[in-house]
C-alpha cells in the first residue's frame, strides 16, 4: 500500500486547537463524497472536536446514499458554517465545494483531502494522491497509519466510496482488494451495501434508462464518442442514482470517449466523461471542470447543441490516448 505522509493532516487537527470542524464534500455527491464525510465526521468526533458534515447545495441527497451511516446527519447549506477547521473531501476544486467556497476561500485552517488527478490544491494542507481509487481509500490509510479505530459504521462508510469508486472493484490495485478485506472484518454486510448503492431500481427507472438508451448517439470522427443526453425533464423524472448509473453504458462501448449530458437545471449541463484508454481529465479541464484519467466532468451552461458541440470540440484538440 502507498506510503502517504499524513504528518501535517494530523498537526492540523490538533484537538488543542480546533474545537469545532466542518467536513465538506462536494455538490452533487456520489458514495465516495458522502462517505468520506461521515467517515471524517465520525473520526474527528473521537478526537474530541465538534465536527459537522456540510454539502453546499440546497438539493437533496440521492436516496441510495442515505444508507450510508451517518449520511443523515449532513447538512445543506448556502453558506460555509462558522469554524476553526475546514476539511474537504473528494472536492476536486474549490468549486466543487458549492456554497461554501467563498468561506473556505478566506479561510486559514483549510484540509483539502482527495485523490482528483486535476486537483491542483486548495487547502491549508493539502492530502492529493491520485493513484488513490478513492477519497475513502486516503482516510483509511491514515486512520489505520494515525491508530484511529474504525468502527462497522466508518467501515461502511469507506467501503460505500471504494465499491462505487472502482465499479465494483473492476479497476485499480491490489491494495483495494487489502482494504476491502479489512473492513469486511469489521462486521459490514458488503452484499447490502452493493444492493443499496448500485442494484436497487425499480420498474419506472428501468423504462426511463431504457428511453435514455434509445437516444443514444455516435460521433466517430477523431477518437470517437457515444453520447447519452438526460435532459431536464428526464431527470425530475427520476433519481440521482439511475441518471449516475448511465455512465456505465458509455464506459467501454468501443468508442474511445463516452459522453453522458445531464440538464441537471434547465440551460445548466453536467457533463460525464469516461473512458478506457483517453485522458478525460484533460478534456474536462478545457471545459472548466476536472476529475481522473479515465473519469472526469465538468458543468457547461447553453442549449444541448452548443454543449455537445463545445464537448465534441474539446474531444478533437485535448484527447490524448494513454
Amino acid at each position: 500500500m502507498a506510503d502517504w505522509d499524513f504528518t501535517a493532516a494530523e498537526e492540523l487537527i490538533d484537538p488543542t486547537a480546533v474545537g469545532r470542524a466542518v467536513v465538506v464534500g462536494h455538490i452533487r455527491p456520489d458514495a465516495d463524497a458522502i462517505g468520506s464525510v461521515c467517515a471524517t465526521v465520525a473520526m474527528l468526533r473521537r478526537r474530541g472536536i465538534d465536527a459537522t458534515g456540510v454539502i453546499g447545495q440546497q438539493d437533496p441527497v440521492a436516496v441510495n446514499l442515505r444508507t450510508i451511516p451517518g449520511c443523515g446527519d449532513i447538512q445543506l447549506v448556502d453558506r460555509l458554517p462558522d469554524a476553526d477547521l475546514v476539511v474537504t473531501v473528494d472536492c476536486g476544486d474549490l468549486g466543487r465545494t458549492g456554497s461554501c467556497a467563498a468561506g473556505i476561500s478566506g479561510h486559514d485552517r483549510v484540509l483539502v483531502i482527495d485523490h482528483h488527478s486535476s486537483n491542483t490544491g486548495f487547502g491549508t494542507v493539502d492530502v492529493i494522491e491520485p493513484d488513490a481509487e478513492s477519497t475513502t481509500a486516503i482516510l483509511y490509510r491514515w486512520f489505520t497509519v494515525a491508530g484511529h479505530d474504525i468502527d462497522r459504521d466508518m467501515a461502511h462508510a469507506l467501503y460505500a466510496g471504494l465499491v462505487t469508486d472502482t465499479g465494483s472493484f473492476r479497476w485499480g490495485g491490489p491494495g483495494m482488494h487489502l482494504m476491502a478485506a479489512r473492513l469486511m472484518e469489521c462486521g459490514i454486510d458488503t452484499r447490502a451495501i452493493a444492493v443499496d448503492l448500485m442494484d436497487a431500481t425499480t420498474p419506472d427507472d428501468l423504462r426511463i434508462i431504457g428511453r435514455v438508451l434509445t437516444g443514444v448517439e455516435t460521433h466517430p470522427d477523431g477518437p470517437g464518442m457515444t453520447v447519452l443526453t438526460a435532459d431536464h425533464s428526464t431527470i425530475t423524472e427520476t433519481n440521482p442514482a439511475t441518471i449516475e448509473s448511465l455512465t456505465d453504458f458509455v464506459r467501454a462501448t468501443g468508442q474511445g470517449i463516452g459522453v453522458l449530458l445531464k440538464e441537471n437545471h434547465p440551460g445548466i449541463w453536467s457533463i460525464s466523461l469516461r473512458s478506457t484508454n483517453y485522458n478525460v481529465a484533460a478534456v474536462a479541464g478545457v471545459l472548466g471542470g476536472g476529475g481522473h484519467l479515465l473519469a472526469a466532468g465538468a458543468t457547461v451552461p447553453g442549449s444541448r447543441a452548443t454543449v455537445l458541440n463545445a464537448v465534441r470540440r474539446a474531444v478533437d484538440e485535448h484527447a490524448v490516448a494513454l
